[in-house]
């Protein structure tokens, strides 16, 4: 019997989407107001989950007080109130879309977690738009 158990955090970040590579007229084209030189900010919202089976003797399939420590230091300590294109190591050559961040936030959590552990991360960049990444 496996079970899913889930947390949720927020995290404020701003970033640009950009393709060096490209021209501005390009780069324009496909990403529009996302691409401006200033940046501009999204109030993440990001659920991580964890399918696994319950200990038996703790009745919990991970202890929910781990999973929020391990969010703060691996994610939030990271990325909140930060530009992640010029603040964060994660994003100097990796254009920051979500699709982008979700990815980077599963490989920054999985090396945490027993491989026992299914690990999904879903990221909403606004109210309706987000992604899920499940490695």
């Amino acid at each position: 019997m496996t079970v899913t158990v889930c947390r949720k955090e927020h995290f404020n970040a701003a970033h640009r989407l950009h393709n060096p590579a490209w021209s501005e007229e390009q780069n324009n084209a496909t990403f529009g107001k996302c691409n401006n030189p200033h940046y501009h900010g999204h109030n993440y919202e990001l659920i991580v989950r964890l399918t696994g089976e319950i200990d038996p003797a703790t009745g919990y399939v991970y202890d929910m007080k781990r999973l929020s420590d391990l969010i703060k230091r691996e994610i939030l300590d990271t990325f909140d109130h930060r530009n992640l294109n010029l603040d964060t190591e994660d994003f100097r050559q990796l254009n920051p879309t979500a699709e982008n961040i979700a990815v980077v936030i599963w490989n920054r959590l999985r090396p945490h977690l027993e491989e026992r552990f299914a690990l999904s991360v879903t990221l909403y960049e606004t109210e309706r738009n987000f992604v899920e990444y499940h490695g």
